[in-house]
């Protein structure tokens, strides 16, 4: 569990997505299933999935209905990678369990599995900022700026990089604990969110 491993992943899963280009293809995981690596390699999916409707429905030109369709599955995207990111650090719970906290220890507001979602993010930031680089029909200007872009983005990889190794040395020597809040995503929930609720209850009585 380290910052290598995530990026290399995440690296040949985005890899792996563009050779379809489209979120309907789905996913043939090459790491063992139930493995860290596998749970990387889905979170991974999901957010290239995500980005790329994201860049859809940005288009003024869509339909009403297209772009109703596009918000629910974004937001189905949404669900399953908040449900991969607290899978996730189930996992680093279950490698730290006999890791104690040194007295005076501090917690961590952010979980190492929430820096990987980051680092997840930035790898596609990455990864199209590159094809940006390499496209020569681009002005000068542009070009200029997603050079701009990719560089910026490659040292912030480097510097979340360091920050998630850090992060699990010192929670692994007990310098730092982390504490997981599970993401109570109200609007999913039929009996949080009022209008679902609503909705269901005005079902049950036809």
């Amino acid at each position: 569990m380290n910052s290598g491993v995530c990026i290399a992943v995440f690296d040949r899963c985005i890899a792996d997505y563009h050779r379809h280009n489209a979120p309907e293809t789905g996913q043939s995981c090459p790491y063992p299933t139930g493995s860290f690596e596998a749970q990387l390699y889905a979170k991974s999916w999901i957010d290239c999935v995500q980005w790329h409707l994201e860049d859809e429905i940005r288009n003024p030109d869509l339909p009403a209905e297209r772009i109703a369709e596009l918000k629910r599955r974004i937001d189905a995207c949404n669900q399953r990678r908040n449900d991969k990111v607290e899978r996730l650090d189930d996992c680093f719970l279950e490698h730290f369990q006999d890791c104690q906290p040194s007295p005076g220890a501090r917690q961590n507001s952010e979980t190492p599995a929430w820096l990987i979602d980051r680092l997840s993010i930035l790898s596609l930031k990455l990864y199209h900022c590159a094809e940006y680089c390499a496209d020569r029909t681009r002005s000068p200007a542009a070009a200029e700026r997603a050079a701009q872009m990719l560089a910026l983005a490659n040292q912030q990889r480097l510097d979340l990089a360091r920050c998630l190794d850090e992060l699990i040395e010192d929670i692994r020597c007990g310098r730092r604990y982390m504490k997981v809040y599970r993401q109570l995503k109200m609007y999913n929930d039929e009996e949080l969110n009022p209008v679902l609720k609503q909705r269901r209850q005005a079902g049950a009585r036809n």
